[in-house]
């Protein structure tokens, strides 16, 4: 299996120039700023993976016609981490037509304007930052939902070939369908380039990772805590009948567990001989701290054991911290478990 170079340990930067609430230069101008890249290199990390709302940069009423007022953060960013010797992930996090939290809405995969409107953002970003090396690396969507890989694999594969018309050998992460499953990356076409990478998300056991989480309908009012690891024992106290068809959960839940979860991603990366990598793992933190340690320090041995590089989610706020709104640490031996390679 390869390995990602230069992406080993990381953090999101979730919440920033995506999913904001209320958009406004306020916001963007002091909910990450270059403090939080220093500190995010103190702590020994190699990269950010910075998600990205189309919005910010391209106005639905003017498409085609990009903001510098937006590309403003993103090439802040980009300085700040040169700067302070750290990688960066561009991710599209949400993009024209398409967001994995408005599954009802999107139509980014009917809409064949809403497609050139896609392209035309990758082709403006692969122009911009063609002068760059490996340190800036595209994240093509973020957490793909379809009925299948179809439309995916075709609307990918037109998509790095623009790309390539522009810069042959940026690095450019794919991830598989249903918010980047490990169960969906064999689904990927292959595109005969070596420069892609290939992501999965991470936040198994779902009842565990996203317990009491306010915009899970099925696990918001949970009366008691998920624990982990768990034995047989407290399989029965958390996981009544009403979740058993929704989330897949093991009566013993412990290391592994989660590599046996991971083991499709595996078997795709070594079957194809590309590279893996971990683009968002994290328990919110209305989970039990302890078990919230147990369960990193385990998924990172495990994504260190393999060679997969990683990116915790999030930095600050969204439920999955790392820092309080002042950025100050949370849990330090938190930051520690995340920040190893």
């Amino acid at each position: 299996m390869k390995k990602f170079d230069g992406f080993m340990a990381g953090v999101n930067l979730g919440g920033w120039i995506s999913q904001y609430g209320k958009a406004g230069k306020e916001r963007f101008d002091t909910f990450i700023t270059e403090t939080d890249i220093r500190q995010i290199a103190g702590w020994g990390m190699d990269h950010v993976r910075l998600p990205i709302d189309y919005m910010v940069l391209e106005d639905d009423d003017r498409p085609f016609e990009y903001k510098e007022e937006g590309f403003y953060y993103v090439d802040s960013c980009i300085r700040w981490c040169e700067k302070h010797n750290l990688n960066i992930i561009l991710d599209l996090h949400r993009a024209p037509g398409y967001a994995f939290y408005f599954l009802n809405e999107n139509t980014l995969f009917t809409d064949e304007h809403m497609q050139k409107r896609y392209i035309g953002l990758w082709r403006c970003m692969a122009e911009r930052y063609k002068g760059y090396g490996n340190n800036l690396v595209f994240e093509l969507l973020n957490e793909l939902v379809e009925p299948n890989s179809s439309r995916w694999n075709n609307l990918s594969k037109r998509t790095v070939e623009e790309i390539r018309k522009i810069d042959r050998n940026r690095k450019i992460i794919i991830g598989g369908n249903l918010y980047n499953s490990v169960n969906t990356l064999h689904e990927l076409d292959r595109i005969d380039d070596d420069n892609l990478v290939y992501t999965f998300h991470f936040y198994e056991p779902h009842i565990f990772t996203h317990q009491k989480a306010g915009w899970e309908p099925l696990l918001k009012d949970l009366e008691v805590d998920v624990t982990y690891p768990s034995t047989e024992e407290t399989y029965e106290v958390y996981y009544p009948e009403r979740l058993r068809q929704r989330y897949l959960f093991g009566k013993v839940v412990d290391k592994e567990y989660l590599r046996r979860y991971m083991q499709p991603a595996l078997d795709f990366a070594r079957e194809r001989n590309v590279p893996l990598y971990c683009g968002e793992y994290g328990v919110i933190d209305r989970a039990p701290m302890d078990s919230r340690l147990n369960w990193h320090r385990d998924l990172s041995d495990l994504l260190i054991e393999y060679g997969i590089g990683r990116a915790v989610w999030t930095y600050k706020l969204m439920s999955f911290p790392l820092v309080d709104i002042n950025s100050a640490v949370i849990s330090d031996e938190l930051v520690k478990i995340v920040s190893r390679k």
